[in-house]
């Protein structure tokens, strides 16, 4: 392995530190599944995380590694949704200031969450290019610290705590399917897998509309979406310079899956599991059912990201 990945203790370290402050969340089987997909699948259900989503995993390590010096004056991150909320609620937690940029256009429920956290909220345009310019601004006026949802090696670490967890309670998987956004939680998982798997791969799952991690493991350069129109709205972003060479190294491939596959797949996890997710959360399953004969008869951990759905906007 490339001497230049984080280390197992690395791993750990972040593991301990973190173990208390988010939630160990449960890890669910479904027998109607099984049977539709031939394979026996362990759902590890970050829908039960702190805020919703896995990302609290990560917002929690990339505040704990900061400074008592940098931590007094804040941390600002940019984003639509989910790491806002993460960010917030775990600033608060830890007693830290937390500005988190969001576009104008963001859901009032999203907004609303991440006020009730504590998090000083600046609309901004809803482009990247105007959330970086106001994040950058405010980091600059305060001297806070800014986190990046899915390309900093904090973040990333974080994320492997959920892989983690999995490989505890079911040793012996044969590989973990994850949704792949902008590549925090697939970089993540992999690392753990690498390390506490036996013979365990991690495949990743994209939506077909948002394939720029497919791309980018064909071209072995970071591509870009140009249109993203995707159900699965938390898969919307691009790779990064931190998360591309462990994705590159680490995961065995990415299935991509169409927009009416994630629908039933989402459809699938709520009448048959009786669980709140978001159509993010639906694609590994989706991925799982599509490219069955690679499954089956195998022991397959799903991470479902998160549960932070509109409920006034089902696509059911």
């Amino acid at each position: 392995m490339n001497t230049t990945l984080p280390t197992k203790d690395d791993l750990l370290k972040v593991y301990t530190d973190i173990r208390n402050r988010v939630h160990n969340t449960p890890v669910l089987e479904s027998s109607s599944i099984n049977n539709l997909a031939g394979s026996k699948m362990y759902f590890k259900c970050e829908n039960f995380q702190k805020m919703g989503a896995f990302k609290m995993r990560a917002a929690v390590n990339a505040i704990l590694r900061l400074s008592e010096e940098e931590r007094s004056r804040g941390v600002v991150t940019h984003s639509s949704g989910n790491f806002g909320q993460a960010v917030a609620l775990a600033a608060k937690e830890l007693g830290v200031k937390a500005y988190v940029v969001m576009p104008a256009n963001a859901p009032e429920v999203k907004k609303a969450a991440v006020a009730s956290y504590g998090g000083i909220i600046t609309e901004c345009e809803p482009t990247l290019a105007a959330r970086e310019f106001e994040a950058n601004r405010i980091r600059e006026s305060v001297n806070a610290s800014f986190l990046h949802p899915s390309n900093d090696l904090d973040v990333i670490l974080g994320n492997a705590t959920a892989a983690m967890e999995l490989l505890e309670v079911v040793p012996d998987l044969d590989m973990i399917v994850v949704p792949v956004g902008g590549g925090g939680l697939v970089a993540g998982t992999s690392l753990a897998v690498s390390y506490f798997g036996k013979q365990c791969k991690t495949i990743g799952a994209e939506p077909l509309n948002a394939d720029d991690a497919w791309r980018s493991l064909q071209s072995g350069n970071i591509e870009i979406n140009k249109s993203a129109d995707t159900v699965a709205d938390g898969l919307r972003t691009n790779l990064g310079s931190v998360n591309f060479p462990i994705i590159r190294e680490l995961v065995s491939e990415i299935i991509r899956v169409e927009e009416d596959e994630i629908i039933s797949a989402l459809k699938l996890i709520w009448e048959r599991m009786k669980i709140v997710v978001e159509p993010s959360s639906a694609v590994p399953l989706a991925a799982v059912l599509k490219a069955q004969g690679k499954f089956t008869g195998s022991r397959v951990g799903i991470i479902l990201s998160g549960g932070n759905v509109n409920l006034e906007k089902l696509p059911f």
